[in-house]
């Protein structure tokens, strides 16, 4: 079984040669999945990771092979979300390490499957010196062979859930030069909307195909009554997509029992798939899928 220290090593000799040998591995496993889609956050704590895991669940419900990559290499969640814990044992076959597989079938990858507990931190090296280049080849690195070692076998969509941030668009995107585009999440907040705005900006000069932007706890709902209200004041964010020209995929709104169903082992669409934002997340994946598909 491969493991962090695996990566931590592969990463230090014959770079060069390993990156060929990945790169003809890697098109071998993404030529089997029709549709690659990032979703991303100009910041953290917008419910990026929630957002790709229900959007998979809504895809999944629909009769899709689905898959996630965790690209969050030292926050990752997404195996937490889906129900696969740090002491799920993965298997490496002939044909390449077997994801994990979460709720409703999805398959999963993520750092934190390979490290030895659910408190072992990402640590890259345990020198002083080590410079942020470095670091960043490192996690490069881990990135491309998370991707090409999994044997996804055939999907009909790999959602990859990015880290916070636009960094990391670069690589994914030299990665997977087919990409089908990028989601950004936000939330109505001033600070959120003026940060996911450089990361719209850095994609529009990249070439990234925009699906669009996501609304994310744009409202807050009652679970007993099902009525909205306002979480945050800021900009109305259809005025930021019209601003930048990229299409506004939907809002969604606020739920307490998002949280509660990633507590008690199950994901939030698939238990209230009818309730405001259960719909909500429907019609964001109705988008998303009018967009990739026109």
């Amino acid at each position: 079984m491969k493991t962090y220290e695996d990566l931590v090593g592969d990463g230090g000799s014959d770079i060069v040669g390993q990156v060929a040998q990945l790169g003809e591995k890697l098109r071998f496993r993404l030529d089997k999945i029709k549709y690659k889609i990032a979703l991303m956050s100009g910041k953290g704590g917008v419910g990026k990771s929630s957002i790709t895991a229900n959007i998979a669940s809504c895809l999944a419900d629909r009769g899709n092979r689905v898959g996630i990559l965790d690209a969050d290499l030292n926050g990752p969640s997404i195996g937490h979300l889906l129900g696969i814990g740090n002491d799920v044992k993965l298997d490496m076959k002939e044909d390449g390490l077997e994801p994990g597989i979460g709720y409703q079938g999805i398959r999963i990858m993520s750092m934190d499957m390979l490290l030895k507990t659910a408190d072992t931190p990402v640590m890259w090296t345990d020198a002083d010196d080590a410079t942020a280049s470095w670091v960043s080849i490192m996690e490069s690195t881990a990135t491309r062979e998370l991707m090409a070692d999994t044997n996804w076998g055939e999907l009909d969509y790999l959602l990859i859930d990015m880290p916070p941030g636009s960094d990391r668009i670069d690589n994914i995107r030299s990665l997977i030069p087919e990409l089908a585009g990028v989601v950004e999440i936000t939330i109505p907040s001033p600070l959120s909307q003026h940060i996911v705005t450089k990361s719209i900006t850095k994609n529009n000069k990249m070439g990234v195909p925009i699906i669009g932007l996501i609304e994310n706890m744009a409202t807050y709902v009652c679970p007993h009554c099902d009525k909205e209200g306002k979480l945050f004041e800021g900009e109305d964010v259809h005025k930021l997509t019209e601003r930048k020209e990229i299409p506004y995929i939907g809002k969604i709104p606020f739920d307490t029992r998002v949280s509660q169903t990633s507590q008690s082992g199950s994901l939030f669409y698939t238990e209230f798939k009818d309730s405001v934002t259960g719909k909500a997340i429907a019609e964001a994946v109705d988008n998303i899928q009018s967009f990739i598909t026109k």
